[in-house]
């Protein structure tokens, strides 16, 4: 278990120069008097009072590092799910009370300030929010580095439910500033598309982009626990080289005068833009390349600066790249390599392979990105020569192999031959790195034998696992303060700086007086919650059922839909049997679906349909709810997840690649239903497999019948339950507006069903009343619910980095 430096002695400064310091604050950089203060200018004038001390630790941590001759690590990301900062920061600085204390005096309540404060909307999900937890854990464990990402001015999107239908408005989260951010215009960067590429007379070439933007850096500071160490987010905004032609706009042409600032400032404003169609597909190309050259430009340049000698960049950067996003970055720092800095192609291959590593986050063809072979090369014409040039040797090595014959040759090619010519990004990261790292260990075992196999053969000791984490100081300390206190009462401090302390708990999950204490906090998180759904959806829920919780992206593979059938199937057992002792349920959903994903947008509407019914149903009353937040992200994950009694982690066996909701969820006493799928597999093997409920297929078992003769409609016919709740879907009960809404998605299920939802249907229905008949033994509830929190410490985010550090980065 990777453990945290030593506690600051960096006393202080109490109460009374603090609420000074937030007056002055207000005074002089808001233009306010504490009269005419509104909550938004408390707010701003909390922050840069905070950012202050945060400044002088950032300081102290950069010529740290710059003295020492540190190795750096950069993690290259398009995501960085931060969520609010103000509460991590003060948390990690130690100054909580202090801060709550001197905005006391000042007749200003702290929780009411980080209720305004946006959420960055700067990534989407499991990836985003993975990458956060990174850099905390990162300046934590006091390591030097950088994240490189894009600064997305409306980012994801807002979701609003509209009559049950997502509908997607701009996030509008930077619209009055963002009091952490720090613009740095000596880093700036012009990034080139498209142009030609001409020989040179000494036999090397000079690339001449058609069109160029700069790029330039916005800095904001992650600070680690007990402030150790403040490291750096650095995102890339996007400025035209000339924001207005005069010459067009009094030509008359203002809106074309424009073009430029407009093209530029498309790189920047929304993460994922919709990629069905082609101008979609060029503009997400765009984004990758942006973001990755400014990063690549930006290590390069800050190697040099401190170093002096390019040939010693392994030794002194260790870039990673979180998934396939910015595998192009090692195309592009074989550019640097080769066209500036004049070295052959095998030195610079060879400093390139030893520079990178390459997390893989999933298995799903359409995740691992591919680009149509023209549409690379008329954006990026010399990056597509050096990708032909690194395809010719890998494929000449591979062609050395005695075993590798022309079929694995197709599939380790950078270029899928098949159909229309492609770039493969994945196998581009694959074959740039010399790390290439799973999520969990099913998923690292899987990328062996499927995506990556002929890979894998032709380099057998790349592919290592580094099973996600999540950092326990938001996940646990922040979001959870009432179950942070219970537990140190019970065991210490220890935990606080080293989550594997946890296991110290488990002989309290056999304390009635504990367990009772423990039960406690639960309902107050679940009483909050409920006042949440309440009052921002007029739906009463009673804390005293169960809270049975799937929040995440929508997707089919993630199967809110076997979710869903199920709870109709429910339903109507409930309204069959009302003289059965049924267990009160409350179903919690939230997600997004991606903008042009239609089958996960249908399946929000379908939750919302459900809901519409049985929360109007006098037949159930309490005994069944159904609830869909609107705009999940950080800040209500960290509603929900304290609140949760059951986690769903349902995806297809085989599918997800990890997953940290399920992390999330167990350290906060929830007991988890899952498949044999992603790190529920080593979350079975660390809390026990009475504390777990595992269902359904295994990944081996799911591809066999893929591979067989399954046959979905038979399973369907052989449970009634999943006939009949299929039915009445299909046939427009739950949409009488529409009859005919639901009968494609079902029609799905019938005809292939490739994820499996009546495959499993019968398993999780069965284990669902199981978990009814355990929560009514509400002791033994308590007690696994204890021993949950207690061994999720090996799932801290800073072993899993303590583990990148060592094995691959080598900064430990």
């Amino acid at each position: 278990m990777a453990t945290l430096p030593a506690p600051s002695a960096t006393p202080g400064r109490g109460t009374v120069p603090l609420a000074d310091a937030i007056l002055d604050t207000l005074v002089h950089r808001i233009g306010k008097d504490a009269q005419a203060a509104r909550p938004h200018d408390w707010l701003a004038a909390t922050i840069l009072t905070v950012r202050n001390r945060i400044i002088e630790r950032w300081m102290e941590s950069t010529k740290a590092a710059h003295a020492a001759g540190a190795k750096r690590v950069y993690y290259l990301s398009l995501e960085f799910l931060i969520g609010r900062l103000l509460r991590d920061a003060l948390s990690n600085l130690a100054v909580m009370e202090d801060v709550c204390g001197a905005l006391d005096s000042l007749g200003v309540d702290l929780s009411s300030l980080e209720d305004i404060e946006p959420d960055a909307a700067l990534g989407n999900g499991g990836l985003g929010r993975l990458a956060a937890c990174f850099m905390e854990s990162l300046a934590s464990l006091d390591l030097p580095a950088y994240g490189y990402g894009i600064r997305y001015v409306n980012g994801m999107f807002r979701q609003r439910i509209d009559q049950g239908w997502q509908i997607e408005l701009p996030e509008t989260w930077l619209a009055y500033g963002n009091p952490w951010e720090f613009e740095r215009r000596e880093s700036a960067y012009f990034v080139g598309f498209g142009g030609d590429v001409e020989p040179l007379e000494d036999g090397r070439v000079h690339w001449s982009p058609a069109e160029a933007v700069e790029a330039v850096a916005v800095d904001t500071p992650v600070v680690g626990w007990r402030g150790k160490r403040v490291n750096t987010l650095r995102l890339w905004t996007a400025r035209a080289l000339d924001p207005i032609r005069l010459d067009a706009f009094n030509a008359g042409d203002h809106e074309g005068a424009l073009a430029g600032q407009v093209r530029a400032e498309t790189l920047v404003r929304v993460l994922y833009p919709a990629d069905s169609t082609p101008a979609g597909q060029e503009l997400r190309l765009r984004q990758e390349f942006f973001f990755s050259s400014a990063s690549i430009q930006d290590i390069v340049r800050r190697h040099l600066q401190y170093f002096g000698n390019i040939r010693t960049l392994p030794d002194k950067a260790a870039i990673q790249l979180n998934d396939t996003h910015p595998a192009v970055s090692v195309a592009e720092l074989m550019r640097l390599l080769i066209d500036h800095h004049e070295l052959p192609f095998d030195e610079a291959w060879d400093l390139t392979r030893r520079t990178f590593g390459y997390t893989n986050h999933t298995l799903l063809p359409e995740a691992l990105e591919s680009w149509p072979l023209a549409l690379f090369e008329r954006l990026l014409p010399r990056h597509m020569q050096l990708v032909y040039a690194i395809n010719a040797r890998l494929l000449r090595e591979a062609r050395e192999k005695p075993d590798v014959d022309d079929r694995a040759i197709a599939a380790i090619s950078l270029i899928d031959e098949g159909g229309g010519r492609r770039v493969r990004m994945a196998n581009l990261a694959f074959a740039g790195a010399h790390s290439v790292n799973g999520v969990a260990a099913l998923h690292t075992e899987l990328m062996k034998s499927t995506v990556f196999a002929d890979l894998h053969r032709l380099y057998p000791d790349r592919i290592n696992n580094k099973t996600n984490g999540i950092t326990p100081r938001r996940w646990l300390q922040q979001c959870n303060p009432g179950l942070t206190a219970l537990i140190r009462d019970a065991i210490g401090d220890a935990f606080l700086d080293d989550a594997s302390a946890l296991t110290a708990l488990v002989p309290h999950a056999d304390d009635q007086a504990f367990r009772e204490r423990f039960g406690a906090a639960k309902r107050s998180n679940k009483v909050m919650l409920a006042d949440y759904i309440k009052g921002s959806m007029g739906l009463s829920v009673d804390p005293d059922a169960l809270f049975d919780v799937q929040i995440k992206r929508i997707h089919e593979y993630k199967r809110q839909l076997l979710n869903i059938v199920e709870t109709v199937a429910l339903y109507d057992q409930i309204r069959s049997h009302p003289e059965k002792a049924w267990t009160p349920r409350a179903k919690i959903f939230g997600g997004k679906a991606a903008s042009s994903y239609h089958n996960a947008k249908l399946i929000i509407k379908l939750a919302n349909d459900v809901a519409r019914r049985v929360n109007a149903d006098p037949a159930v009353g309490d005994l069944l709810k159904v609830a869909f937040l609107p705009n999940y992200n950080v800040s209500l994950a960290e509603k929900i997840i304290p609140a949760a009694d059951l986690s769903e982690q349902i995806s297809t066996a085989g599918m997800e690649a990890s997953g940290t909701g399920n992390m999330k969820f167990a350290l906060n006493g929830a007991l988890t239903i899952g498949t044999l799928d992603g790190a529920n597999v080593e979350m079975r093997d660390h809390i026990g497999e009475d504390d777990i409920v595992i269902f359904g297929l295994t990944a081996d078992e799911v591809a066999e019948r893929r591979a067989g003769e399954y046959d979905p409609r038979a399973a369907i016919e052989a449970s009634p339950e999943l006939r009949q709740a299929l039915e009445a879907i299909a046939s427009g009960v739950f949409s009488p507006d529409d009859p005919d809404r639901y009968k494609g998605l079902i029609a799905g299920l019938y005809e292939g069903d490739w994820f499996m939802v009546a495959a499993d249907f019968d398993a999780y229905h069965t284990a669902q009343r199981g978990i009814d008949a355990r929560w009514n033994d509400r002791a033994g509830w308590q007690a696994s619910a204890i021993r949950n929190v207690a061994n999720m410490g090996w799932f801290s985010s800073d072993r899993t980095i303590g583990e990148y550090a060592r094995d691959i980065w080598g900064v430990m």
